[in-house]
C-alpha cells in the first residue's frame, strides 16, 4: 500500500524529521499567496511524475494557478491528478539519499545511504555501486545514533550535519517500524542554508498490515489495470519495462523478472495467477496485460503442480493475444498444453532461460 508524498511528509512532521512547510490543493483556486518561488507536485502513486510534467515551478500566484491547472489536466500513467502538494522551492546545496527497505534474506531492515541523491537509487547501484552504503539493522537493538553518525561520515557529511543526519535516520527507522513499511526513502535529503531537509519521500506499507492502518486504506489509489486485476483476484504490480510477465506463484514470477533482467530485458509488470490457475484465470490475466500500454511481448512462465498446463494453454488460445508470446511450460499435462499451443504456432519452451531470451527477442522485433 503506497502512501502519497504529502501523507509521508505528514508522518515525517509528527516524528520531527525536518521538512519545508507545505499544503495540499484539490483545485487551482486554492493556491495561497506566493511570497517566494514554489514547487507544485502532482500526488499520484506512480513514478516518473517529473518527466510526465507533474512537477512544475512558479514565481507568483497567477503562474502557480496556471501551472496547477495544467497539472490537474494531466493523466500520468493513466492516473488523473486529484491533489497537488505545494511548498516553497528549496535552495539546495547538496543532495543525499536515505532509505530503509526490508531485507528478507537477512530478516531485518537495511538502511541505505548515498551521496548521490536526487536520482533513482537503482541507477546509482548499477552505475556507481561503490557510492552506496548499507547497514543491516539489528531488529532487537534498533538503529543506534552512533551507526547513523558513521554512515553520515561515510557519505561526506561534516560537523553538525552528521548529528542531524543520525537523528533523522533514527526517526525514519521509527516511522518504518511503526507503520509496517516495506520501503521508506527520502530522496533527496538535501543540505540547504537551513540545514538538512527531507524534500521528497516515498513510503510503502506492507499490505498484510493494512488492518492496522485503516486511516490510509481509503486513500489507496489504483490505476485501471490494478483495479481490474484486483477485481479478478490477481496479484499485479505495474513496472517500467516493455515485456509483460505472467506466472503461477509469486516466487516463479519473481524468478521470471530476474531472468529477464539477466538477459537484458525489462519487465512491464508482475502478475501472479496463483496455484491452481485455470482457463478462465488465464484469460483474465491476459486481459489485464492487454490493458497495459507499451507491452511488446509477453513472457508466460508455468510450472504445473495443481495447475494444469492444458487449461493454461486453452486460456491462451481462447483469448488470442495481440502481442507475441513466449511460453515456458512444465508440469501437469504439459504434453497436452504444449501440443495445443504448438499447433497454433506459439513459441513454447522447457527452459525458463530460453523462454525469457525469446520474449526479449520478440520485444525487440527480431525475426527468427
Amino acid at each position: 500500500m503506497k502512501l502519497h508524498e504529502y501523507q509521508t511528509m505528514e508522518l515525517f512532521e509528527r516524528y520531527g524529521i525536518p521538512v519545508l512547510p507545505f499544503y495540499v490543493i484539490r483545485e487551482p483556486g486554492e493556491i495561497r499567496e506566493v511570497k517566494k518561488p514554489v514547487v507544485l507536485k502532482s500526488q499520484v502513486l506512480v513514478g516518473g511524475r517529473g518527466k510526465a510534467g507533474g512537477i512544475k515551478f512558479a514565481k507568483n500566484r497567477e503562474s502557480a494557478i496556471r501551472k496547477a491547472r495544467e497539472i490537474f489536466d494531466l493523466r500520468i500513467k493513466d492516473l488523473e491528478t486529484k491533489e497537488i502538494l505545494v511548498r516553497e522551492e528549496a535552495d539546495i546545496l547538496k543532495e543525499y539519499y536515505l532509505g530503509f527497505t526490508v531485507d528478507r534474506e537477512n530478516k531485518c531492515l537495511t538502511m541505505i545511504v548515498s551521496a548521490e541523491g536526487g536520482v533513482e537509487i537503482e541507477d546509482v547501484a548499477e552505475k556507481n555501486p561503490e557510492k552506496i552504503y548499507k547497514l543491516k539493522v539489528d531488529p532487537f537493538l534498533g538503529l543506534r545514533l552512533y551507526q547513523g553518525r558513521e554512515l553520515a561520515k561515510s557519505i561526506g557529511l561534516k560537523g553538525k550535519d552528521i548529528i542531524t543526519f543520525a537523528s533523522i535516520a533514527q526517526e525514519l527507522y521509527k516511522v518504518v517500524k511503526n507503520v509496517d513499511a516495506e520501503l521508506c526513502e527520502i530522496n533527496p535529503l538535501a543540505i540547504t542554508p537551513n540545514g538538512l531537509l527531507a524534500l521528497d519521500a516515498k513510503l510503502n506499507i506492507d499490505d498484510n498490515s493494512a488492518f492496522r492502518h485503516k486511516e490510509y486504506r481509503a486513500d489507496v489509489e489504483l490505476n485501471p489495470i490494478e483495479r481490474k486485476a484486483r477485481d479478478y483476484g490477481l496479484a499485479y504490480v505495474d513496472l517500467e519495462g516493455d515485456i509483460g510477465v505472467i506466472g503461477c506463484g509469486a516466487g516463479l514470477v519473481m524468478a521470471s523478472l530476474d531472468t529477464l533482467k539477466l538477459f537484458g530485458g525489462k519487465a512491464a509488470n508482475f502478475l501472479d495467477v496463483g496455484g491452481g490457475a485455470n482457463e478462465e484465470n488465464t484469460k483474465q490475466a491476459l486481459e489485464v496485460i492487454s490493458l497495459r500500454k507499451g507491452i511488446k511481448s509477453v513472457f508466460i512462465n508455468i510450472f504445473g503442480g495443481i495447475t494444469r498446463c492444458d487449461e493454461i494453454a486453452k486460456g491462451i488460445v481462447e483469448f488470442g493475444p495481440k502481442v507475441p508470446l513466449s511460453i515456458r511450460m512444465m508440469g501437469t499435462n504439459e504434453r497436452d498444453g504444449k501440443r495445443i499451443l504448438e499447433e497454433r504456432g506459439y513459441h513454447v519452451f522447457d527452459s525458463m532461460e530460453e523462454a525469457a531470451k525469446k520474449s526479449i527477442e520478440l520485444a525487440r522485433g527480431v525475426k527468427e
